[in-house]
């Protein structure tokens, strides 16, 4: 059960929140909010210019404010002619993509459309996207960027436009197969086929809700349209560099989601952690301490680091199954285990082989690794569910 705190309030149509029966090629549009209280009246009027009279469509913000913009949306809603509706998370958990993810939850209709309140979407499109859907059969429609008929003009300043160019080469690159036929997978302007959501297997971190949905739920047929990327309406942006680090360890929590995957990142965090191991050995025995002592004092340097880079990289999504103190203890406690079987083998390496010390402890690191991760993973990280389903 989550730990945030809901206050939902039903806008307009008493009975929207949450609706228990839709029409066909009915509409939820989702729309995250962080502040944006003067942009709120000019979407809505914008909506409601734009949506056509058959399409059953509400309105469902997922407010993480600290202003008056659940106060704002409330006014303005009373002018509208389709039902609108806040929700107010007063602990805003995954961030944008989590607020998403809270708003598919409580979506009944055939369509979901995503878009951000600060107008750089143009609500005019939101018909079109479904529209599309509907002719060509598609599970997911995605507002490009990159496509004939597209532009990134709201873009401000070259720095923005190399970062999202980028960060669109990046994961276009790590996912081949999820983005085939996602030319703009930074896009957070899309519709999508309720039907088409597995809102369970969703774990969002940050902003980029269309990367999560198109991994983890691969719907089978994808469309785009083009659209001209506007200037922001009110408001200053919200992308930061703490944003743009949530947005590459989100890369790597879904790169890493299979367990082949987490077994590569864990080799490459292992042999990242070769170097303050390493340094620290040296820096021990130069100054004069036993080999085997230094092995002991030396591991703990590569400990920390590789504890550190394994919560944030690899096992994000599974750091809530057990307290941060009770993580830490049974990695240190496996590392410093591994200690029993590898200085042995260290010993063996450069009594018996005659092999210098740092090339015995690299070589022993290597061979007790899949025995460490398979550890690593089962003890540390294992989700508390399934140790009690092994145990029932």
């Amino acid at each position: 059960m989550s730990e945030d705190l809901w206050t939902p309030h039903a806008l307009g149509d008493p009975e929207l929140s949450p609706p228990h029966a839709s029409a066909p090629g009915s509409v939820t549009l989702i729309i995250p909010t962080f502040n944006e209280a003067g942009n709120i009246r000019e979407l809505l009027a914008r909506l409601g210019a734009a949506l056509p009279a058959h399409l059953p469509c509400e309105v469902l913000f997922v407010d993480d404010s600290t202003d008056d913009t659940p106060a704002v949306i409330e006014k303005a809603a009373r002018e509208c002619a389709f039902p609108v509706s806040v929700l107010h998370r007063e602990s805003a958990g995954g961030g944008l993509g989590g607020a998403v993810v809270e708003g598919l939850g409580r979506a009944a209709t055939d369509w979901i459309v995503v878009m951000d309140a600060d107008l750089q979407h143009p609500p005019h499109l939101v018909p079109e996207l479904v529209g599309e859907g509907e002719r060509t059969g598609a599970d997911l429609v995605v507002a490009s960027r990159y496509i004939a008929g597209g532009s990134r003009a709201g873009l401000a300043g070259s720095y923005r436009i190399a970062v999202s160019r980028g960060a669109t080469w990046l994961t276009k690159g790590l996912f081949p197969r999820a983005l085939r036929g996602i030319s703009d997978p930074m896009s957070g302007f899309f519709a999508i086929r309720r039907a088409a959501v597995t809102a369970e297997a969703l774990r969002p971190l940050g902003y980029k809700i269309l990367l999560e949905l198109a991994v983890r739920c691969r719907p089978a047929e994808v469309a785009e349209v083009p659209f001209v990327f506007q200037d922001r309406y009110s408001g200053a942006s919200k992308s930061t560099a703490r944003e743009g680090m949530r947005f590459l360890a989100h890369l790597a929590a879904l790169r890493s989601a299979s367990t082949p995957a987490r077994m590569i990142g864990f080799g490459l965090i292992g042999l990242s952690g070769f170097v303050p191991n390493l340094l620290a050995l040296w820096a021990l025995t130069r100054a004069g301490m036993n080999y085997l002592a230094a092995e002991v004092v030396a591991n703990q340097a590569g400990v920390l680091c590789n504890f550190l880079l394994i919560e944030t990289l690899l096992f994000r999504d599974r750091r809530r199954h057990r307290r941060r103190a009770d993580r830490v203890g049974r990695f240190a406690l496996l590392a410093n285990a591994d200690l029993l079987l590898r200085i042995p083998l260290i010993a063996v390496f450069v009594a018996r082989l005659g092999m210098a010390v740092l090339p015995a402890t690299a070589l022993a690191l290597v061979t007790t690794f899949v025995l460490r991760f398979a550890a690593t993973e089962a003890l540390v990280y294992l989700p508390r569910k399934a140790v009690r389903t092994n145990r029932s």
